[in-house]
């Protein structure tokens, strides 16, 4: 496995053809734009490594038998799956942000399910191959961006029909050494800063859109493929300076890049899939369910740090013992907790598919990631309300090193004799950091927007069970005579 250090220094041999406000970067790993999300992501190493985390952070292949990071692993049984929710939970806790890596290790436990399935109904041999990617990828300690979401184009209408047939991956051509593929992956997390690149397609095909039923594998740096760096409010403070980016360690949510496949080649040896579209349905929604799944334990461990600095901050203010700040401190820790145990429940509630892998209930772990995206918001804003005002007009860092203001900033800034008014801004800063837009719209689209998680729940319920359930109690109940009841 991979220090964090190494994780880091193995990033400066990609040959990457990554773009950022109009200019190509050559660095990725000392640009000010992209560097915090590097380690943010390096933290999934330091978990793999650190002696401190190791019981979560490490795994035992169960194709090799060797040690991995958790990572890379496939879950076989139930303390697998509580094992990564309490591990993201803590990768959360250190960094305060998105550290990206979940999203590849769940494409990773998805196709190895799926390419078991396909083989055993279709008689391919897709899942020797992905199992050589998989130990491949174990034994390197890569990190996999899992890249599923699609540009789209217009809603209403399927792949096959939008007025640009790039808008979703799709193969445009094939021989006997490999397919080429072409189109774009939206919103990836953690792209540039992967080793490789796992593509899933982003919806359910049909039988006549075989082209876009595509999975395969290709190192991060393949020729052909092309990154476009996001950008995210406030990012400018990147290179400004560091007190006034909140949390300049590691950032806000994942470093987002869009993926543009410019007719890349793909070896057959790292084709999953290609034209199977009666499975493809099935991996989305395999997929959804185990990256929902994360969602209650790894933003938990990002409020954990939110609740933190807001208690920090009442404390300076003087109010911590005031009855309605203790009742929204207590409120946003019960949000948090709930988030959290929804995350637990579907790893508890799991159950174990044909392929010998541990899969977690779908209807809790929609239900949870449903639950943080609504409660996830609410909890910002309470923490907005306990820490006031200010947060929203704190002056620029460079103040505090101005001789005609800086006596001003930490006089007018401290709010007490034993607090340190510098102190109180990096709080305020990493408040208005971790409240701010980009957070809440992650949050709330990431794993999939609200309404997917309604359709999951919707078509999974047993309504007619439920309905029996009533009638049984309403047709089937004896109604006790009066003279029985109790008079005294």
């Amino acid at each position: 496995m991979m220090t964090p250090e190494q994780y880091m220094d193995s990033l400066r041999s990609l040959k990457k053809e990554v773009y950022f406000m109009g200019n190509r970067v050559e660095n990725i790993v000392d640009h000010p734009a992209i560097r915090p999300h590097i380690h943010a992501a390096s933290v999934t190493y330091r978990l793999g490594t650190d002696p401190e985390f190791v019981h979560l952070g490490e795994a035992r292949s169960h194709l090799t038998g060797r040690p991995i990071n958790r990572w890379t692993h496939i879950p076989q049984n139930q303390e697998d799956l509580v094992k990564k929710a309490q591990m993201l939970r803590v990768a959360g806790q250190i960094t305060g942000t998105c550290f990206q890596r979940c999203v590849g290790m769940d494409a990773l436990i998805t196709l190895y399910t799926i390419t078991w399935d396909m083989d055993r109904k279709l008689a391919t041999r897709y899942h020797d191959r992905f199992r050589a990617f998989l130990i491949d990828t174990q034994d390197r300690d890569y990190m996999t961006v899992g890249a599923m979401t699609d540009p789209k184009g217009d809603r209403s209408k399927r792949p096959s029909q939008q007025h640009d047939p790039d808008l979703y991956v799709r193969v445009v051509g094939k021989d006997e050494k490999g397919i080429v593929v072409r189109g774009a992956k939206m919103h990836q997390t953690g792209a540039v800063n992967s080793h490789q690149i796992l593509v899933m397609p982003g919806t359910g095909m049909s039988s006549e859109e075989r082209e876009y039923a595509v999975s395969f594998a290709v190192p991060a740096d393949a020729p052909g493929i092309v990154y476009v760096f996001g950008r995210q409010v406030n990012d400018s403070r990147k290179w400004e300076g560091k007190l006034d980016q909140g949390n300049p360690a590691y950032g806000v949510v994942g470093g987002e890049a869009l993926i543009i496949f410019e007719d890349v080649f793909v070896p057959w040896e790292r084709v999953f899939m290609c034209g199977e579209t009666e499975f493809s349905g099935v991996l989305v929604d395999r997929f959804a369910s185990y990256h929902r799944q994360n969602y209650g334990a790894c933003k938990a461990g990002n409020l954990d740090v939110l609740i933190g600095a807001s208690t920090s901050v009442s404390e300076m203010h003087g109010v911590l013992k005031a009855g309605h700040v203790r009742d929204k401190l207590a409120e946003m820790a019960h949000l948090v907790e709930t988030m959290y145990s929804g995350a637990l429940a579907c790893s508890y509630h799991c159950s174990i598919l044909e392929s010998g892998v541990a899969f977690v209930d779908p209807i809790i772990a929609n239900t949870s990631k449903y639950n943080t995206a609504r409660y996830y918001p609410e909890v910002t804003r309470l923490a907005q309300d306990v820490a006031g005002g200010f947060i929203a007009t704190i002056p620029s860092e460079q103040e505090l090193d101005n001789p005609r203001v800086a006596a001003y900033i930490r006089k007018f800034y401290k709010t007490g004799e034993s607090v340190d008014p510098v102190e109180r801004i990096k709080l305020g800063r990493l408040i208005e950091n971790m409240t701010g837009a980009t957070p809440i719209v992650e949050c709330m689209h990431g794993a999939g927007s609200p309404q997917a998680q309604r359709v999951v729940v919707q078509r999974s319920i047993d309504w007619n069970g439920k309905k029996q359930l009533a009638r049984s109690i309403v047709e089937g109940a004896e109604i006790p005579s009066a003279s029985g009841g109790h008079t005294g």
